[in-house]
């Protein structure tokens, strides 16, 4: 199954895009530094760019948070494919998810905000969304074909159990990971009973 696209807005030409990414990596950084509220003129300070170059490429706020959110929702699909190469079915699953985890740990502030500013519903979020359930389908559909997980097992279960991890946002990582450790561990199949 092919990744659909998804939504960006990364100009073709060299120096744009060189421009592009600079202002895109220093939102990114200052948002993890300093939260999602940060200025914009931070933000091109920090990438090396006039504010008048932020604004030709990001109108709005919204805009730049959108171009964040999309790098990194790629990077956690790009990060399934990589697992689905490298490791077992059930090791692939399990890691991805630990990633997905800490994805969802450190960028909640983001995705809040342009749930505030989009809709949850909106095409924005569901080409996003898209792209995430079919990287993790592919990682189930093999854990599952090769009976490494319960056959009963919906991606969507998976995700609202993680996603319940993540609404944890003062919980500590350690026990956010050891909370995904449970999860994992009622992912496998049910052992037969032992005869009496």
């Amino acid at each position: 199954m092919a990744p659909q696209p998804l939504p960006c807005t990364r100009p073709a030409r060299a120096d744009a895009a060189r421009n592009y990414d600079r202002l895109v990596t220093a939102a990114r950084e200052t948002f993890a530094e300093h939260g999602t509220d940060t200025s914009l003129e931070e933000i091109a300070r920090r990438a090396g760019v006039g504010i008048g170059t932020l604004y030709r490429r990001f109108p709005s706020r919204t805009a730049l948070l959108e171009a964040v959110y999309v790098e990194e929702i790629q990077s956690v699909c790009d990060r399934a494919y990589e697992f689905d190469r490298q490791l077992e079915p059930f090791e692939a699953l399990a890691a991805w998810l630990r990633s997905f985890l800490g994805y969802g740990l450190s960028k909640g502030s983001l995705a809040s905000e342009l749930t505030v500013a989009l809709g949850k519903d909106s095409p924005f979020f569901q080409s996003c969304k898209v792209n995430v359930q079919e990287a993790g389908a592919l990682l189930l559909d093999k854990a599952k074909a090769a009976g490494d997980v319960r056959p009963e097992l919906e991606l969507m279960d998976i995700m609202r159990l993680v996603g319940g991890i993540n609404m944890g946002r003062d919980m500590e990582t350690e026990q956010a990971h050891r909370l995904l450790d449970i999860v994992l561990c009622g992912l496998r199949p049910a052992k037969p009973a032992a005869a009496s």
